[in-house]
């Protein structure tokens, strides 16, 4: 299918989520790495000039996309967020955490690549106008988040989300496994090292606000 120029802003919008899709198809099924702009250009039964009417890179197309995920998943958890006592319990909080992201598989599935291909290749400009965006976003959690703790502020707050969010992209990439690491894992043996998402990413959580939290009475 070849698509005619898009002459409406609805159009247009209807055009980069015919794009956006296509990419996600092949960054999850293929890796960052062995998709080209050509290949998602065809994914998405656009010729690739017609395509960079949209975007000019596939770089610039996967922050796209893992913009608006990331976004859904900023609304979602400050919505669960405001649910939240002053001082709850560092499990309580780990748990909305958890339970966001697994309302968000896309986003998950696409984190792994951003830390490991991504921010490798992408230029200046474009990693620039991400991390100002995301920068943006994740501001607004900053405020949930003294509300709930009032001594993780500022910076710390900015901290539990970089460790939060790291925790949660090593906690996922290791539920893909290989048949022979599945295999071994239910070896009795290995079973203390058989990866658990949910409960390894609450535990991780938890550390981690006690942690900060722990810091703050130190230096006090």
């Amino acid at each position: 299918m070849n698509w005619q120029r898009a002459r409406t802003d609805e159009k247009k919008n209807e055009r980069k989520k015919t794009i956006y899709q296509a990419a996600f198809t092949l960054f999850k099924n293929n890796g960052y790495d062995k998709v080209s702009f050509n290949a998602i250009a065809v994914e998405a039964g656009f010729t690739k000039s017609n395509m960079y009417r949209y975007f000019s890179s596939k770089d610039e197309i996967f922050l796209n996309v893992f913009a608006d995920l990331f976004g859904l998943w900023v609304d979602d958890f400050s919505q669960q967020l405001r649910t939240l006592k002053q001082e709850v319990a560092a499990k309580s909080f780990a748990e909305i955490w958890v339970n966001s992201m697994l309302s968000q598989p896309n986003l998950l599935d696409l984190m792994p690549i951003l830390f490991t291909s991504l921010e490798k290749n992408s230029s200046f400009e474009q990693l620039l106008e991400f991390k100002r965006l995301a920068m943006k976003l994740l501001y607004g959690l900053t405020l949930d988040i003294t509300r709930i703790y009032p001594d993780i502020e500022g910076e710390k707050a900015f901290k539990l989300l970089n460790l939060s969010y790291a925790a949660t992209t090593n906690s996922w990439t290791a539920t893909t496994q290989s048949d022979a690491l599945k295999k071994l894992y239910q070896l009795e043996e290995f079973q203390a090292l058989k990866p658990d998402f949910e409960k390894d990413l609450t535990t991780s959580i938890e550390i981690i606000i006690q942690g900060l939290k722990a810091s703050n009475q130190s230096n006090g």
